[in-house]
């Protein structure tokens, strides 16, 4: 079995409950405050771990209480935290989340995940095999510099370009999965684009973006499930009926359960169909990381 490798943030969570959002310059009554470990990275590193892959994180920390909330939550979730380093220049990421009705609004301020590196990338050794993630809340000379070391590797790589940020051809020529919503794929396209749109049009859309033959590009559509195009032709796994409570993490969730089939030898599609079925679990529970489930939970509804 390959491994996987996540480059990408750390953050704490804080949570805030409400009966609805507030509107600009308006002021609503919450209902809980609550604190939970997520970051991109994280979440897809712990999905991926839960699910039985050998899981490592490549991230930075800073010298606070989150951060050692946060390596000690991560370690018990059996992540590899051996290029997990501590700075003392910047505060441990943080994200400031309100959810109203399972809808939820994210401000993320990056502190030390602003400060990863090349170097902090180079650190990690990758073979044939394995899958190397990452996404946009860390700097993207980093992710570029990963995605480098994992190709001249034969490591397989998968992009998932949140929170949306244009980018350019080289890091997209580097990606094996892209991995994103029709919010980015729209912005990567130029293309207007609802969740509500007929399937041609995201494939259309899709067809834009793509730069090889090869290059698996995936698109989350929530409650309607993932919808990719895969060796140039369009494949549907369709979303699962389920009450969602918090859809925080719920696409870090599907990135995770991907790259961990991935590592395993699973097709593409089947890897898909897995980790849409991991996300219907995700959405169904409070929090970000402490949400990824089991593989004996994802086998349960499979």
């Amino acid at each position: 079995m390959g491994r996987v490798f996540v480059a990408g943030s750390i953050n704490m969570d804080v949570v805030a409950t409400a009966e609805r959002h507030p509107q600009v310059g308006e002021t609503v009554a919450g209902t809980a405050v609550l604190y939970f470990p997520g970051g991109k990275g994280a979440n897809q590193a712990v999905a991926a771990a839960k699910l039985g892959a050998p899981a490592t994180l490549i991230g930075r920390l800073g010298l606070d209480a989150f951060g050692q909330q946060l390596r000690t939550f991560l370690a018990a979730q059996g992540v590899d935290l051996a290029f997990v380093k501590d700075t003392a220049e910047a505060h441990t990421g943080t994200a400031l989340i309100t959810i109203a009705n399972a809808d939820n609004t994210i401000v993320v301020v990056p502190g030390a995940n602003a400060l990863m590196s090349a170097e902090d990338v180079g650190a990690a050794v990758l073979t044939k095999g394995d899958v190397a993630v990452s996404q946009f809340e860390i700097p993207l000379p980093a992710i570029s510099a990963f995605f480098q070391r994992a190709r001249a590797a034969g490591a397989t790589t998968i992009l998932n370009p949140a929170p949306a940020t244009k980018f350019g051809q080289q890091l997209l020529d580097l990606v094996d999965v892209l991995v994103l919503n029709e919010t980015e794929l729209g912005l990567l396209t130029d293309t207007e684009l609802q969740d509500s749109d007929g399937d041609a049009r995201f494939v259309d859309s899709i067809r834009l973006l793509r730069t090889r033959s090869n290059q698996t590009v995936c698109v989350t559509l929530g409650r309607r499930g993932v919808l990719a195009v895969i060796d140039g032709r369009p494949s549907i796994v369709p979303g699962r009926a389920v009450k969602a409570v918090d859809t925080t993490g719920a696409g870090d969730c599907l990135v995770g359960a991907l790259a961990a089939q991935l590592a395993g030898g699973k097709t593409i599609r089947d890897a898909l169909n897995y980790a849409n079925a991991a996300a219907s679990i995700c959405v169904q529970r409070m929090g970000a990381a402490p949400s990824m489930p089991t593989a004996a939970e994802v086998a349960d509804v499979l």
